[in-house]
């Protein structure tokens, strides 16, 4: 089915959205959870600390016990026990006496501050101590940085280092996330061949694909590569039947072969079969399909138009923040910010641009490069998106223009 309708954005955009539900929620061990979003909360299963312990190398003492001391009038105690980090059988500091304690270890009952091994003479059996600490001081107090039962992660969190560390010490050994959406990546086209090989007059390098699956796998999803798939129609779909039964795939993404030309195999094979196929007001990018197919398992299905800027462009504008929201991700889209543009640009009436774009060392942006949407090189070198809006034919030198950072 084709459209003669034009699209907005915000209307293809949610076209596209609505094919992405949100990922089932998998339970996944801590060690494989960094970037994936948390579905359900941490709760502390213990506290942190979990027992009161020694912030320092020295020993634990009783403050009281050591009025008056000063480097040149120490106050000097037997040294009652030797405390490790780790150990268990901790015994009760006596009247009179101090233990030598590590770092992290469990202060003895009775103990209510500990002097650092600097502010002593370090004895083993005996020890002179040269000051008289707080009540206190030195110790880490149980749960004052967590207690049990607090939730500590809330579902939508990202999991980085900080947050796996987190999760560690409050006993998480697993964690609840949004499954990864399974994607398929098709390139279609006679004329392409695979990178490192001989070209022959009228090939070219195929590269939409492993971009589109970089750029799937950077989104947050799980890309596979399904490359040179015959410009045969009934082939194609064959190919297509094979690599999404038994809904192993949530989304396939094509690129190229959706134009109004001759041998446009995604357009001839998928018309009719569910997925609209329409114009968008956006340059580059104007040519888009998206929809599900009954007959393939009700599978969703995106195609992105084949020149490679369009093709990267579109997959920002429509699936990159289509993929972070079934992910459940708190900000599904690039960061929004006002840069000052360093030249004058001019843009046509009616379609919203995405310019390919630099930041100066002031700040400002400039585009890089041309319109053009095959120059690819361009678009490796962008640091943003700069868009001028539909109603926008000029922006000149010193306007404010939104800019989306590609880098973040």
């Amino acid at each position: 089915m084709s459209s003669t309708r034009i699209r907005t954005v915000e209307e293809h955009a949610e076209v596209v959205a609505e094919l992405l539900p949100p990922t089932p929620v998998v339970t996944v061990p801590l060690g494989r959870a960094r970037g994936r979003v948390l579905a359900t909360d941490v709760v502390a299963a213990v506290s942190i600390p979990s027992f009161d312990n020694s912030a320092m190398d020295g020993y634990a003492v009783r403050a009281a016990e050591l009025a008056g001391a000063t480097a040149e009038a120490p106050v000097e105690l037997p040294v009652a026990a030797d405390i490790p980090a780790g150990r268990t059988d901790v015994p009760p500091l006596a009247p009179g006496t101090v233990a030598r304690i590590m770092t992290g270890a469990p202060m003895p009952d009775g103990a209510d501050a500990v002097l650092p091994v600097e502010q002593t003479d370090a004895g083993t059996e005996r020890v002179r101590l040269h000051a008289q600490p707080d009540e206190g001081a030195y110790v880490r107090r149980a749960g004052e940085d967590t207690v049990a039962g607090d939730v500590v992660l809330t579902a939508g969190t990202v999991l980085g280092a900080a947050h796996i560390g987190l999760a560690a010490a409050v006993g998480a050994g697993t964690v609840d996330v949004r499954r990864r959406p399974r994607v398929l990546v098709l390139s279609t086209g006679s004329e392409l061949v695979a990178p490192g090989t001989p070209l022959q007059h009228g090939q070219i390098y195929e590269s939409n694909g492993p971009m589109l699956a970089a750029a799937v796998e950077d989104a947050g999803g799980e890309a596979e590569l399904l490359r040179f798939v015959p410009d045969d129609v009934d082939e194609f779909l064959a190919t297509l039947a094979r690599r999404v039964r038994d809904g192993a795939v949530d989304l396939v993404l094509t690129s190229g072969g959706v134009s109004a030309g001759a041998y446009e195999v995604v357009k001839d094979a998928l018309t009719g079969r569910g997925v609209t196929f329409t114009k968008v007001g956006m340059q580059p990018g104007g040519p888009q399909g998206a929809g599900r197919v009954p007959e393939l398992g009700d599978v969703a299905v995106v195609t992105l138009p084949g020149n490679p800027v369009s093709s990267l462009v579109s997959f920002e504008v429509f699936v990159r923040p289509a993929l972070r929201t079934a992910l459940g991700h708190p900000q599904p889209h690039r960061p929004v910010r006002t840069a000052v543009l360093a030249e004058r640009l001019t843009s046509p009436a009616g379609k919203r641009q995405y310019r390919r774009g630099v930041f100066t060392e002031t700040g400002e942006v400039r585009e890089i490069g041309t319109s053009a949407s095959h120059r690819l090189g361009a678009l490796a070198r962008a640091e943003c998106l700069i868009v001028l809006p539909e109603d926008v034919t000029e922006a000149v030198e010193g306007h404010p223009v939104e800019v989306w950072p590609l880098h973040h």
